[in-house]
C-alpha cells in the first residue's frame, strides 16, 4: 500500500483536472513573507534570527517560485483560470485585522500600498488575473473567492504557495468543504520546515484532496484530465516529491 493510501485517504474524491474547469490558486507569494530582504526576512535579520528562516526562503527560491511559474505559464498559454491570494491590511493602521493577524502584518509592514503587500515580481499577475486579498488564513472566511470561482465555473483547484501548513492548508480545507476538488502541488508549496510541510501533506490527503508534483499536474492537464487522481497522487513519490532543500 502506498503512503497516500491509508484507510481514510482511499475515500478522497477524485479530481478531473480538466483545464476548462480547473483554477490555479497561488497563495501569498508576497514580499511580506517571501524574501530574505523584505518583511519577515528583514525583521528576522534585524533580530539576529535570519538562520531560522533559511529553509523557508531557500525552498521558495528553489522550488516554489520556479514550479509555480511553470504552472502559471501553462495556464496562461492554455487559457486556464488562475487567481492570486494575498493577505494583509487594507488600511494604514491595520485596524481591519483581528488579533490573529494584526501583529504579524504590522511587524512585517504588510498593508496595501507597501512593497511587502505586493506579489513577487517573478509571478506578477496580469490584467486578466484576479488578485484576492484576505485577512484570515483561509480565503473562504474573509474574501469573495467562492463567488469568483463559482462565476468562473471552476470545479477543481490547484494550490501553490506558502505556507503549506498555514494559509494553503486552511484555504484548501475550506475549499474541499465547499465541494471543490483540490490538489496541493507538493513541489510548488513551502513552509518554515520540512516537518511542517510534510505534516500538512499527510493530513490533507485524507478527504481534503490530493498531493501531486508539478510534473504530474502538467501531464494531467495536458491530457485534459487524464488518469484518476489517486494514480496521480501515487506518482508523486516517483517524481521526487520529497525534494527538500
Amino acid at each position: 500500500m502506498k503512503p497516500s493510501d491509508d484507510y481514510v485517504s482511499v475515500y478522497t474524491r477524485d479530481v478531473e483536472l480538466d483545464p476548462t474547469t480547473t483554477c490555479l490558486v497561488v497563495v501569498d507569494m508576497m514580499y511580506a513573507t517571501g524574501t530574505r530582504e523584505t518583511g519577515l526576512g528583514r525583521l528576522l535579520a534585524e533580530q539576529g534570527r535570519a538562520e531560522e528562516a533559511e529553509y523557508r526562503f531557500t525552498r521558495i527560491d528553489e522550488f516554489v517560485v520556479p514550479n509555480t511559474l511553470r504552472l502559471l505559464e501553462w495556464a496562461r498559454e492554455h487559457g486556464m483560470r488562475r487567481v492570486f491570494l494575498t493577505y494583509g491590511s487594507e488600511v494604514v493602521d491595520y485596524s481591519d485585522l483581528g488579533p490573529q493577524m494584526f501583529e504579524l502584518c504590522r511587524s512585517t509592514n504588510n498593508r496595501v500600498g507597501e512593497r511587502e503587500h505586493e506579489i513577487l515580481d517573478e509571478l506578477q499577475p496580469r490584467a486578466d488575473e484576479r488578485v484576492i486579498n484576505k485577512i484570515t488564513p483561509s480565503a473562504f472566511n474573509s474574501s469573495p473567492i467562492e463567488l469568483i470561482l463559482r462565476t468562473y465555473g471552476v470545479e477543481d483547484l490547484l494550490f501553490t504557495g506558502v505556507s503549506t501548513n498555514m494559509c494553503v492548508e486552511a484555504t484548501m480545507r475550506d475549499a474541499a468543504d465547499r465541494g471543490f476538488g483540490c490538489v496541493l502541488v507538493d513541489d510548488a508549496c513551502g513552509a518554515d520546515s520540512e516537518a511542517y510541510h510534510e505534516a500538512a501533506c499527510l493530513v490533507l490527503r485524507r478527504l481534503y484532496g490530493h498531493i501531486m508534483s508539478t510534473e504530474t499536474v502538467l501531464s494531467r492537464l495536458a491530457s485534459g484530465g487524464g488518469s484518476g487522481a489517486r494514480d496521480g497522487s501515487r506518482q508523486v513519490e516517483a517524481d521526487g516529491r520529497r525534494a527538500g532543500v
